[in-house]
């Protein structure tokens, strides 16, 4: 894979007790050492333009004038330092690289992946919150429907990170020319992603959201991939597909209760890599959360292998009851018909 990455990114320091630490990059790159055919790329950085074309204008330029003045506590767990905003512009512009580089004919063994940071997906229109300032997927889709050079009508948004994506659901929750989908763990922060919250006006029915009991396993995340999800897209028919791959919904992140392995991304890669091969759209991937440095090094190094001509291995187990239902759920409130044992 080529995967995004500036040194930039690493100044963002919320301190040493922050879960969103520079460490996290640092053992990403560590990890990634060990595999063949990683390639790294640094992108421009986005201005404030593009920023706004999915944030607040006012909102965007108080976050610049916040790290200017040396940063402090925005709310209790979004943290900047002065150096802050350099790493908010490159982060969101690794991830207009990653859906450009996408668009641009890069798949395979050449996939894109951004790996910047903070993170984005808890940003909304006009606020930061959950250590995210600016939305780098919103960005990113944003910007491949704005371009001139590509012929992009339609972008989906897969989030598979273990908090619901709450600020891209904001942005784009009135809107049909992007499709939403966060697969995450119900009742966690930030307490939103409900199955009924499906979208209005324009976008009703573009927003999916899937979440599911603490507990649920490898298998029934793939029922979920393979289910409702698949089958939504599929009807749905991007031009580009994003996954905002946060990885702490594996089993050893100290955050979360899901019980995803490692394997689960391996898994949950082939399949959307499938999806984008079948609908003819581009794929992309911008990094989200993961706490836990060795399983999100291993994660992000499995996707990596994924597309690099590792087989993943399949899972034994079946849906429970609870997982079950809840994916019944989702499908009937978007209307869709599906076997879930097929």
């Amino acid at each position: 894979m080529q995967f995004g990455y500036s040194e930039t990114c690493l100044a963002h320091d919320p301190g040493s007790r922050h879960p969103e630490s520079p460490d996290r990059l640092r053992a990403i790159r560590e990890r990634l050492k060990k595999k063949h055919g990683v390639e790294y790329v640094e992108a421009e950085p986005c201005d404030i333009d593009r920023m706004a074309a999915v944030h607040e204008r006012e909102y965007i330029e108080s976050v610049e004038a916040f790290c200017a003045d040396g940063g402090g506590n925005w709310d209790p767990d979004t943290t900047a330092v002065e150096e802050t905003w350099d790493a908010v512009c490159y982060s969101s512009g690794l991830a207009c690289w990653a859906a450009e580089a996408a668009l641009e004919g890069e798949a395979g063994r050449k996939t894109p992946f951004s790996i910047g940071r903070p993170p984005g997906h808890h940003a909304v229109y006009d606020d930061a919150m959950g250590f995210c300032f600016v939305n780098n997927a919103a960005v990113a889709a944003q910007y491949a429907l704005d371009s001139e050079d590509y012929d992009v009508e339609r972008v989906a948004i897969v989030d598979w990170d273990v908090h619901h994506g709450n600020g891209t659901q904001d942005i784009f929750y009135d809107r049909d020319d992007v499709f939403f989908v966060s697969i995450h763990e119900k009742g966690l922060y930030p307490g939103t992603g409900a199955i009924d919250e499906t979208g209005e006006g324009d976008g009703s029915g573009t927003t999916m959201n899937i979440p599911m009991p603490a507990g649920t396993d490898d298998g029934e995340y793939l029922a979920a991939v393979e289910g409702p999800i698949t089958t939504a897209l599929t009807d749905y028919d991007p031009d580009l597909l994003l996954i905002s791959a946060g990885f702490d919904a594996h089993r050893h992140d100290p955050i979360s209760r899901i019980r995803l392995s490692t394997e689960a991304y391996a898994l949950m890669t082939d399949r959307f890599r499938t999806l984008a091969d079948e609908t003819d759209a581009a794929l992309a991937f911008i990094l989200e959360g993961g706490y836990g440095l060795d399983v999100l090094a291993d994660s992000v190094a499995i996707v990596h292998e994924t597309f690099d001509g590792r087989e993943p291995i399949e899972p034994d187990a079946d849906c429970g009851e609870n997982v079950e239902s809840t994916l019944e759920d989702v499908l009937e409130a978007h209307g869709l018909d599906t076997d879930l044992d097929g």
